[in-house]
């Protein structure tokens, strides 16, 4: 288990579960069809940590390129590995993307609208206005980012003694992402993360899907760069409060 092959797999796991939820709330014929955006939230929200638990040992559980870089801005993380990690949690969020489409396919191919059927892949604005949608995905990502980093360890007594909490330790990060879906995502679906939908875009705009409408490559910029700016002005702000 390498940090590639780590970041690989828990990007992975993070999209199959996150836009796997996506897939059974929204397409035709599921089981948790119109379950609504209460189980969307709280399962990516799982998803997240599931994705942390397995890479956190070994590559410290980035999984988002907006957290990478935002670590490499902050002198927490060496500039020369960003863009290997960034390949790892590109491949590894198409590769879970393209798993939704192969479990749900049927329900994919049962569903008629166009829209919704996109939905599994990448975010969409519930109102479209680029300046807005970006506005969101910046500061959707500004308090992951902002918050992680005054993430503390566990410890016990004055002498500050670490408590090991193992898996456990990924639950805080869970925790801020389905705050962050519930409170900041209903504008645009809260990518805060460009791979989490550029990888699945990727994927739907070239999987053989019956029906299938516009990956809609127009606003494809929005979820990629907001984050990144979100997570460098966190990054900036941190360093100016811890000088």
């Amino acid at each position: 288990m390498t940090e590639f092959v780590a970041e690989f797999f828990g990007t992975a796991l993070l999209i199959l579960l996150g836009n796997g939820v996506v897939a059974n709330v929204v397409l035709t014929g599921t089981k948790g069809n119109n379950s609504g955006w209460i189980v969307i939230t709280t399962a990516w929200a799982l998803a997240v940590f599931v994705g942390v638990v397995i890479a956190a040992p070994f590559s410290g559980a980035h999984l988002n390129p907006a957290v990478t870089i935002a670590l490499a801005i902050a002198q927490k993380f060496h500039w020369v590995k960003v863009p290997y990690y960034i390949l790892a949690q590109l491949c590894g969020a198409m590769v879970g993307s393209f798993l939704v489409w192969v479990m749900y396919k049927d329900h994919f191919d049962a569903t008629d609208d166009k829209g919704l059927k996109a939905a599994p892949f990448a975010t969409a604005p519930a109102i479209r206005n680029l300046k807005s949608n970006l506005f969101s995905e910046i500061l959707g990502t500004f308090v992951l980012i902002f918050v992680i980093f005054y993430f503390t360890n566990a410890e016990m007594g004055s002498d500050k003694t670490p408590i090991g909490l193992g898996s456990l330790g990924a639950i805080p990060v869970a925790f801020l992402v389905w705050v962050i879906g519930l409170a900041l995502g209903g504008t645009t679906g809260y990518a805060i993360n460009p791979v989490r939908d550029l990888g699945p875009r990727i994927i739907h705009a070239i999987i053989p899907m019956k029906g299938k409408g516009s990956s809609d490559w127009g606003y494809s910029w929005v979820p990629i760069v907001g984050p990144i700016i979100g997570a460098t002005l966190a990054a900036l702000l941190y360093l100016s409060l811890n000088l």
